[in-house]
């Protein structure tokens, strides 16, 4: 808000006239959003980095069959995890995006961590720490999973023939709510439910329900997330 400071001049009569105010014209100026703009800028420069990861991904994601050719996309699953830095991120996110049965390209996914299966599906903003093992599995949007979880195919990764002799692989698809965190070193072999925290370390055997915090081996319910924010 700026003030004009100019008075106007008294008549030639001053002596006998009565005092004259001094009017102040007051300019209002509108407001910078600053704040706005930068947002703005953050996120047009990352999906100036996502298009760029697409980029550098897609001649890998192409040669594997964007995912179909099983033994080509493990190699290059395995290549990707292996990227360090922010680098890592925006490549493992956008070969995922190419590759995956669905991947939001709104997703960090870090050092260490791969696929086993294309048959997977990450919802937006999700965000997956370091040296985690994911088979087929469906997460929801904005879920964190800490590092060295593991959420392989089911509880029964191999099936026994009538001579107790393992056979083939068991395929089961684990489902993962939105709004859920899933603690460190945790192995989840069962559904959790919506915005369920799993404590570090659990072993997930049958499935948790909605909005419940579950700790143990074997993964128990202790308590509601909604007593959990009110302590």
């Amino acid at each position: 808000m700026g003030i004009d400071t100019r008075q106007y001049a008294p008549p030639e009569n001053s002596s006998t006239s009565p005092p004259q105010p001094i009017p102040v014209l007051l300019t209002v100026r509108e407001p910078r959003h600053e704040g706005a703009n930068s947002v703005s800028a953050r996120l047009v420069l990352k999906r100036l980095a996502q298009a760029a990861a697409l980029a550098v991904v897609f001649p890998s994601a192409l040669l594997c069959g964007f995912g179909r050719i099983e033994r080509l996309y493990t190699l290059f699953a395995h290549f990707q995890a292996l990227m360090p830095g922010f680098i890592g991120n925006f490549c493992r996110a956008a070969f995922y995006k190419l590759t995956l049965q669905r991947c939001s390209i709104d997703t960090t996914i870090g050092f260490g961590t791969f696929f086993s299966r294309r048959n997977a599906c990450v919802g937006p903003f999700v965000s997956i720490g370091a040296f985690c093992m994911i088979g087929r599995a469906r997460i929801g949007a904005r879920t964190q999973i800490a590092s060295h979880v593991e959420i392989p195919g089911g509880r029964h990764g191999h099936v026994r023939d009538a001579q107790g002799r393992l056979s083939v692989a068991a395929d089961d698809e684990i489902l993962i709510g939105a709004d859920c965190w899933i603690g460190s070193s945790a192995i989840v072999m069962a559904n959790v439910g919506p915005g369920t925290t799993i404590g570090a370390g659990s072993v997930v055997v049958k499935e948790i329900p909605a909005g419940v915090v579950a700790v143990g081996n074997p993964a128990k319910t202790i308590q509601s997330v909604y007593a959990e924010i009110a302590e």
